[in-house]
């Protein structure tokens, strides 16, 4: 099917943005707004902005980041489907898609892409997702495919991918230099559950103390970033 835009005079896709980074924001409304078939209806930096926008301006789709002010995006993920099913969420992120991808699509979202991509996916993303499918790459899609075909030899698992969302969260802010109060405010929890996450983490990476801990989720987070 051809990536067409929709016909003059069917009503526009209305679209959210939730990033945390306004420049970011910026940019994809400037993008998605030149196209006569979509247009941004809100921004938001968080999940509770994020949330009153959905329920103020009812938009069609929802682009979030992972990494957002105060939350998690793929914890937003779960809550706009579990609170508007009709808004479909595609992630757009910095983060590795072999690592998130399949955590975004198994808590909801409809679509995962980088924010290294050209304008022109985030575009065909959307109105991929308009159409009902799912937009993942080209790479992500092989894996969903061993996946379903119970090819276990084609799935190339790792100690990261044995990590809960939150423990994934927790490494990727130990990382990045957040202390265990820091990720706690910013996660909104406890210090002890925090804490609780830490040593699950050590657990299932096989690490012996916090400072194995801290030197692997820097590495970690450094090639994340690249």
């Amino acid at each position: 099917m051809k990536n067409e835009p929709a016909k003059p005079g069917k009503r526009k896709t209305r679209i959210l943005i939730v990033d945390d980074h306004p420049i970011v924001r910026e940019g994809v409304e400037t993008i998605l707004n030149h196209e006569p078939d979509l247009e941004v209806c809100g921004q938001a930096e968080d999940a509770f902005g994020a949330l009153s926008a959905i329920a103020e301006r009812k938009p069609d789709i929802a682009i979030v980041d992972i990494s957002l002010k105060n939350s998690d995006g793929i914890d937003l993920t779960k809550t706009i489907k579990a609170r508007y099913p009709e808004v479909s969420v595609i992630v757009l992120s910095v983060h590795d898609e072999s690592v998130y991808a399949e955590r975004a699509l198994l808590a909801g979202a409809k679509g995962y892409l980088m924010k290294d991509v050209a304008a022109e996916f985030i575009v065909t993303a959307i109105r991929t997702v308009v159409r009902g499918e799912i937009y993942v790459s080209a790479a992500i899609a092989k894996k969903f495919m061993h996946i379903v075909a119970g090819d276990k030899a084609g799935i190339a698992k790792t100690a990261i991918d044995h990590l809960s969302d939150r423990e994934l969260e927790t490494f990727r802010l130990i990382g990045e230099g957040y202390s265990m109060s820091k990720i706690a405010e910013r996660l909104d929890l406890s210090v002890k559950t925090v804490e609780t996450y830490r040593s699950r983490i050590k657990e299932k990476l096989g690490l012996d103390d916090a400072s194995q801990l801290l030197q692997y989720s820097i590495l970690w987070a450094r090639n994340q970033n690249k």
